[in-house]
Order: structure tokens, then sequence, then C-alpha cells
């Protein structure tokens, strides 16, 4: 062979070479790093519009039937499906694990609160096929944790790895709802879009549209009407207001479908993401009194705001003394009042962002990126928590 025909070979195999490397860098690269969900970059930040979250959610069922279980728990008002989506290493079917239940947008424009729940679903999924060895010791030691991962400015950041993610997934249960009120979604309220006739449904006549549906929860639906003051009862029973409780408990089509649906599930834990304000509660809302698992919900809430970095409020934590019923915003008919009271699910809620629906890109991807810690910590403490629910459970 001449030197001339040596020179040419050579020029083939080199630009075969660039050629495969340029065609399968991506799946390469793919293969050996940890894949993030997309959010916005734009300015402002762009939300999932119902019809985005849909067409995402029934896309990532398409694609990962294994992990991914897609299905509506009910139909609004307004004809649109409240999906809720199910995370296990055998989505379809129900298993002897601990559930864990992921809600956001009781309130239609508190729109952070389903992009965290949406980000959360992305991440696990993306992450959870990655080439890894599954981690067998899944306990948590919280003071390990904290030696360990806590900066310099108090955030708890706990291990993300793909083992975690997989443990997580082959061991708990992940009910999500993303968007629990997709009509307040779509037009940009507080409330949903049911017609009122008047505070009590006896008009003859539409008198206004929506209800809070963090207000149509069934536990101590009575109080209002018994302590009018403390429970501003008149803004509660005014169906043009916007915390308007509805004219019954689980009157809507949202609470009632959620309710129906928790109550087919074994449920340990459950977080509900609210916007704004960068703090967490937990019952009661109604009385500042302590739960019989005070304990408890203090230990799981400090380990949280380790990870987030945000405040746990908690009655008297400020020399405050605590009584009966709060000196200020006592709350009847939220979800976590219900969900403890009436299924001993603990129940949190946590409130996003320095203020409501942002539209800094930053400001929502740090939201969502805080939360994939506590979500992952949350399932992990459900492997353990209905036996710690009995070792805590204290009579008041």
């Amino acid at each position: 062979m001449d030197e001339g025909s040596r020179i040419a070979r050579k020029s083939i195999i080199i630009a075969m070479v660039v050629f495969f490397i340029i065609a399968l860098g991506p799946c390469i690269s793919s293969a050996y790093h940890k894949s993030f969900p997309v959010v916005s970059t734009s300015e402002p930040y762009h939300y999932f519009t119902y019809q985005e979250m849909t067409d995402l959610l029934y896309d990532l069922a398409d694609q990962y039937p294994d992990i991914v279980h897609l299905e509506s728990i009910g139909t609004t008002y307004e004809g649109r499906s409240i999906w809720m989506v199910k995370l296990s290493d055998n989505a379809a079917v129900d298993e002897d694990e601990p559930g864990v239940l992921l809600m956001g947008a009781h309130h239609g424009n508190e729109k952070p609160s389903y992009e965290v729940v949406l980000f959360f679903i992305q991440y696990i999924v993306h992450n959870y096929y990655e080439n890894t060895t599954l981690n067998t010791n899944k306990v948590i030691q919280e003071d390990q944790l904290q030696e360990n991962y806590e900066d310099s400015h108090g955030i708890l950041h706990e291990d993300l790895s793909d083992d975690r993610v997989r443990a997580v997934m082959n061991n708990t249960q992940i009910y999500c709802i993303p968007m629990v009120n997709p009509d307040g979604v779509e037009a940009n309220t507080r409330k949903n879009r049911a017609p009122n006739y008047g505070p009590y449904g006896t008009s003859n006549e539409i008198t206004s549209y929506g209800v809070d549906l963090n207000r149509n929860y069934g536990f101590r639906w009575f109080l209002p009407f018994i302590l009018k003051e403390y429970y501003y009862f008149t803004w509660l029973t005014d169906d043009q207001g916007d915390i308007y409780r509805g004219e019954r408990a689980f009157s809507e089509a949202e609470t009632k479908s959620v309710k129906d649906f928790v109550e087919s599930k074994n449920i340990s834990i459950s977080l509900s993401y609210h916007d704004f304000g960068e703090w967490m509660i937990f019952p009661w809302t109604h009385s500042s009194l302590k739960t019989p698992h005070e304990r408890l919900y203090r230990s799981i809430g400090e380990n949280m705001s380790l990870i987030n970095n945000y405040e746990l409020k908690i009655y008297g934590q400020y020399g405050t003394k605590e009584y009966l019923i709060p000196r200020f915003c006592g709350t009847v008919g939220t979800s976590e009042n219900w969900l403890y009271a009436q299924r001993n699910i603990l129940a949190f809620t946590i409130e996003l962002c320095p203020f409501r629906a942002p539209r800094n890109p930053d400001l929502v991807y740090d939201a969502c990126n805080r939360q994939v810690g506590v979500n992952l910590y949350i399932c992990e403490r459900s492997w353990t928590v209905e036996q710690e629910k009995k070792d805590h459970f204290i009579l008041q």
C-alpha cells in the first residue's frame, strides 16, 4: 500500500471515530451522569399548565410503566381529572409497604406547590434506573445526618444518590397528587371553580364561584358555629370571600376525591405543599394544644427543617402559653387536621418560597431542589414511623 493510500485510509478511520463520538456522545453521557428534571429557565418563569402536566405524566407512565402508575381519582366541576401518580418499584400493585402522600395546589394560585411535586416525580424517575448498587442499609441515623451534611448555613445536605432513590422506590409506595385543584390552577384562583348557591346552598341562583379546599375537610366542622369569633365564622361563611369553606364538609369534588383515595390506602406520612413563607406546620391548626404524637411530629419536623432550612412553627416555642383555642388564626377544615385525626397520618403543611408564585426561575428551582431531600427523608422515615407512633403516643 503506497503512502497516499495509507493517509487516505487513516483519514477515513479518524472521520468515522469522530462521527461515532458525536452521534453516541449524548447516550454515553446519560448513562454515567445523574439526570435532573428539566425546569423552565425563561424570564419570567413558565409554570406548568394543567395540560402540560397531563402530557408529562402520560409520557412518564408510558415510558416507565414498572415504576409510574397514573390514575384519575376524581373529576372537577369543570371536567378536569385529578391526577394521582404512584411511584414504586411495582407501581401498579398494592404492596405491603408504607405509603407516603405528597400533595400540591390545594390553592390554585400557589403555583410552586405543584411544581415541587412534579419536580420530585421527574427526579425519581430519571434517577431510578441509573447503574448503581442498591444500598442495603436503609435506616437513616438523624444525628449522623446532622454531623455529615450540615453546612455553615444550617442546611442539611442529604445524600441524593441513585442508591438512595432506588432504596426509597423499592421500599415505599409514594402517592403524588400534584394538582388537587386543577380548575383553580387554570383560573389562577385560590378557590376551585364550582358555583355557590349562597353560603349554605339554599339560594336558587348562583351567588359566587369557588370554595377554599383547605377549609373544606371535615374535622371539627362544627367549631365555628359555636366559637364564631375565634374561628372567623363570618369569613368562612362568606361565599364570595377567599377562605369560604363550602356549604358542608367535603362538599367539593376535589376534597371528596382526596378523602376517598386516602381511605383506600395505607398512608403513614403526608406533606401538603403550599406557598408562601418558607415555613412548616403540623396539627393542630384549630388548637395550640399538643397532639398525642407531639415529640414525633417535632422530631420529623426539625429534621425536615435541617434539610430545607425552613422554620418549623410550633405553638409555645417562643415562650407563648399554649391554649385550647389559639389566640390567632384558629383554622378549621385543613387537610393536615383531618389526615391526622381521622386516619392517623402524620401530616405536615410546607409553605414554599419567600413570596407567592415568584417568576424568577432561580427561586422556583431553589424551592424544588430543597424539597427533594425532604421528600426522600419522609419516605425513609415512613419505614419505621408506624412503630414510632406507638412508642411516642402520649395521652393528653
